[in-house]
């Protein structure tokens, strides 16, 4: 792929980080670990600099609880992306934030994050490139694809420091986060096998379908089978999929979800405008532009264009339908079109946020990790939904 797309690729799912007005309330900056003694045992980030995390404490009742949220930032499909990558937050420690402001899901204020607030909260850096689940090295370009090494390092160290006693853990993660939560999560549930920890799992926007693109291609499929390729994917995918379909298949979620054990919830627009960018209508398949201004602005999307939305949206509703018959799964598939929500406090939590059935996504993912309630909302087709905060 050109240039372009590889700069797409790299900044299309960074981290969340907002920038508060003056008058907004401060939000603490939860300082950065580097995980030095990962590095021999190999888990390092594409350059060879470990790995990082960001950690804010548990304090009361939450002190033996954890969430584990898995950062997303995209992913590198060549050894020449890779090597631009490496260059980045997305591929060093040596250059990533030193300090990391925790909002949505991982906030400390127990008005914006009422059930979770309490908790131990982990971001875990990501720099692999390949949503934590890479094996090799390239000598002549000296790019590392360690994801695998990394998570196994990670998780190690948490559960040596306090995790490993933990009455409740959930492993979430947004965008290439929340395809390595899908990926990882039955993984997770193994640290807790034969204990009474109650151990579930959060895929944020991390839903992404092998659809076909607007001009007959499947421009994702590529894309994945080269991330599969360049980083020895294949031998670290779940093997319920690997025994029956081929390793990029096993790297789109759809193929996964069913078979996994460990609860999970599904939080994702059925309009992804990360995938609407860069799978249904992507620059390389649209050869005239005439998706350009659809993809600018929803509004701008001619009756031609809604049916290819449309269809896209009934894709993802019928992926997850066969789920919503197992208690174990939780879904909030909301009609907006947007990419991430969890992490966002306008999203997540707050007055006119997005709701399903009167219920925001904060409660919804509440009731459901607590047993409170069965939470399994698909939403009525575009335009229908008024609480959506819309990004297209």
């Amino acid at each position: 792929m050109g240039e372009k797309m590889r700069m797409t690729k790299l900044w299309a799912l960074p981290l969340v980080v907002l920038v508060l007005g003056a008058s907004a309330p401060s939000v603490p900056a939860v300082p950065i670990t580097i995980l030095t003694s990962a590095v021999a045992k190999g888990a390092v980030c594409m350059d060879g600099t470990p790995p990082a995390y960001h950690m804010d404490p548990g304090s009361g009742a939450g002190k033996k609880s954890w969430i584990v949220n898995l950062e997303g930032g995209g992913w590198c499909e060549s050894v020449m992306a890779c090597m631009y990558r490496k260059g980045s937050r997305l591929g060093s420690s040596n250059l990533m934030e030193r300090q990391l402001e925790f909002r949505g899901i991982l906030s400390s204020n127990p008005a914006e994050n009422p059930d979770f607030y309490s908790w131990n909260r982990v971001m875990v850096r990501y720099c692999d490139g390949a949503s934590f689940t890479g094996e090799g090295y390239n000598a002549g370009s000296k790019v590392y694809f360690r994801g695998q090494r990394i998570w196994n390092a990670v998780m190690q160290h948490l559960l040596s420091i306090g995790m490993s006693s933990a009455d409740q853990v959930l492993l979430a993660g947004g965008s290439a986060g929340g395809l390595s939560a899908i990926l990882h999560c039955d993984q997770f549930g193994t640290f807790f096998a034969g204990r009474s920890t109650t151990v579930k799992c959060l895929a944020d926007a991390g839903l992404f379908l092998d659809a076909v693109d607007i001009s007959g291609g499947r421009t994702l499929r590529s894309y994945f089978g080269g991330i599969v390729a360049t980083h020895g994917v294949a031998q670290n995918l779940p093997r319920s999929c690997t025994g029956h379909l081929d390793a990029t298949s096993c790297f789109f979620p759809q193929n996964i979800i069913g078979s996994i054990n460990t609860p999970i919830f599904l939080l994702n627009a059925a309009y992804d405008t990360w995938q609407i960018h860069e799978s249904l209508a992507p620059d390389v398949a649209d050869h005239n532009g005439t998706w350009r201004a659809c993809k600018s602005n929803r509004l701008a999307c001619n009756a031609s264009q809604m049916k290819v939305l449309q269809a896209f949206r009934d894709q993802m509703v019928g992926i997850v339908q066969g789920l919503s018959r197992s208690k174990s799964y939780g879904l909030f598939i909301n009609s907006c079109f947007t990419h991430g929500q969890s992490k966002v406090p306008a999203t997540w939590n707050a007055n006119g946020s997005p709701t399903i059935h009167n219920k925001s996504i904060a409660k919804s993912v509440s009731d459901w990790y607590f047993g409170r309630a069965e939470v399994r909302a698909i939403d009525c087709p575009y335009p229908c939904d008024h609480t959506c905060h819309h990004d297209m």
